[in-house]
């Protein structure tokens, strides 16, 4: 498996796979094809995620997806490693994630604030 940085080529892809999951709200709105790192097995794009740049200090890690039959191979994690690599890179302080999978990003240093049930924050400073 290999992770990159998404090309406008990989756009038709990533939309594909986006409607893979019933949830609208990963797929409306969504960030510039440019914000997007993909997995790629044998030449296919098997999964995706958006780091959303709002300021120096705040990112947000948007529209995580892996296949259904890709998933449970640690892709996931990989996608999240890498932008949360990116964020820090670009000495972003804090990574927010919006996701109903806290046992998942708490495996990556993310954590409920203010006794939200779905935003989780990972301070990277």
């Amino acid at each position: 498996m290999k992770i990159r940085k998404a090309a406008i080529k990989d756009w038709p892809a990533i939309k594909k796979l986006l409607c893979e999951f019933p949830d609208k709200l990963m797929q409306k709105h969504l960030p510039k094809p440019s914000a997007f790192f993909v997995a790629i097995v044998d030449g296919k794009i098997v999964g995706c995620c958006a780091l959303d740049v709002y300021s120096k200090r705040l990112a947000e890690l948007r529209s995580l997806a892996v296949t259904k039959k890709s998933q449970g191979q640690g892709i996931a994690s990989k996608l999240v490693a890498v932008c949360v690599a990116a964020a820090r890179k670009k000495k972003i302080y804090e990574v927010l994630a919006i996701s109903g999978s806290e046992k998942f990003f708490a495996k990556h240093s993310f954590h409920t604030f203010h006794q939200e049930k779905y935003a989780l924050l990972n301070i990277l400073g």
